[in-house]
């Protein structure tokens, strides 16, 4: 009974947003910050995440595509990852996707069959909420079309039970993820206008809690991660989660992307410390990445960031670095920051970095 009930409910959700068996009023009360430090201090204790996002690959292997370890033997993608020392993997998850293999799947039921398979490799899982229906970004934030029209009223309770189900889905798997993000690149907040932070930031708030009290409701234990880009510009990092802070705010790392150069990257590195002691958060670098044809400064920059949060932070709150994405390689992808060689179908030295 209980099985059929989450699976017609899920589908419910994603196809309109308008189930009601959790209602706002019904949310557990919001954890208090006592616990959320335990959780945080207990799950920061333990091993270092050394990740890559794998969303694409269901849809590169559907179409046929394949993958050589270092000595040029074709192997599961997964076995090779964990060659290169890799531990975990992140996976991006949209509402209503298209059936684009570059730009859709990653529909709920396509990213907890990954996260399934991910876990029974023996790697930790990190889901990525973009609330949309296709990428959102640094500079794009579009809610889901069944969303766009909702009062922010309705959204709040829609937001409450997609994440509540998807975290039942997983469960029922045998899923426990070991990070949830709530946004992806959230710079500007979360589903447009409605959870806008220059316009909204209290409604951006009030959505970003509802999706954090849930997954806490199902996984207590599971880690919640804000993430931002360019934290290389620490005055608006600070803005924003100052803003989200005042008010009322709840997450449990602080996560961000940084494609720097080189270069940069050794200057870019204080900023974590700077904001893991302003924000007493852990803090994890969730997308990494640089050109497939400039493999060996990215992997002089993963090794960077690797060093100064396992090295530089108070112990335990320096929690990984993830690869964004490795395995995408032409002509699946017109993006020329992957980490595998399109010619050999090899990982390049970018990935050496994550062998420990």
């Amino acid at each position: 009974m209980k099985t059929l009930f989450f699976t017609s409910a899920i589908a419910l959700v994603l196809t309109c947003g308008c189930i009601k068996e959790k209602s706002i009023s019904s949310a557990k009360p919001a954890i208090t910050p006592n616990v959320i430090k335990s959780l945080t201090t207990d799950a920061t204790s333990s091993t270092f995440a050394y990740g890559v996002d794998v969303s694409w690959l269901p849809q590169m292997e559907a179409n046929g595509y394949i993958f050589k370890n270092s000595s040029g033997v074709q192997e599961d993608f997964l076995t090779i990852l964990k060659e290169k020392g890799i531990n975990a993997a992140r996976l991006r998850t949209w509402v209503n996707p298209s059936s684009d293999p570059v730009n859709g799947h990653c529909s709920e039921t396509e990213t907890v069959a990954m996260a399934k398979r991910c876990k029974a490799a023996g790697l930790k899982v990190d889901i990525d909420f973009h609330f949309g229906d296709t990428w959102n970004s640094v500079g794009s934030q579009v809610p889901p079309a069944a969303w766009a029209t909702m009062t922010y009223t309705q959204m709040q309770s829609t937001m409450y039970n997609y994440v509540y189900h998807f975290m039942n889905d997983l469960k029922y798997n045998d899923v426990t993820p070991d990070w949830v993000q709530i946004g992806n690149e959230e710079n500007l907040g979360i589903c447009g206008y409605t959870g806008s932070i220059a316009h909204n930031p209290v409604q951006m708030t009030g959505l970003l809690n509802a999706a954090y009290d849930m997954i806490k409701e199902v996984f207590p234990s599971t880690l919640v991660i804000i993430h931002l880009a360019k934290p290389q510009n620490l005055a608006s990092i600070e803005s924003w989660f100052d803003t989200y802070q005042a008010n009322g705010g709840k997450w449990d790392v602080c996560g961000f992307s940084s494609y720097a150069s080189k270069t940069d990257a050794p200057n870019i590195a204080p900023n974590f410390a700077t904001i893991q002691a302003r924000y007493d958060k852990p803090v994890m670098i969730v997308e990494v990445g640089g050109p497939e044809t400039k493999a060996v400064d990215t992997k002089s920059v993963i090794t960077t960031y690797i060093n100064y949060l396992q090295n530089n932070l108070p112990s335990g709150t320096g929690l990984g670095v993830f690869y964004w994405e490795p395995e995408g390689y032409s002509p699946f992808t017109s993006y020329t920051m992957g980490a595998w060689d399109p010619t050999t179908m090899q990982p390049t030295v970018a990935l050496d970095a994550f062998i420990h």
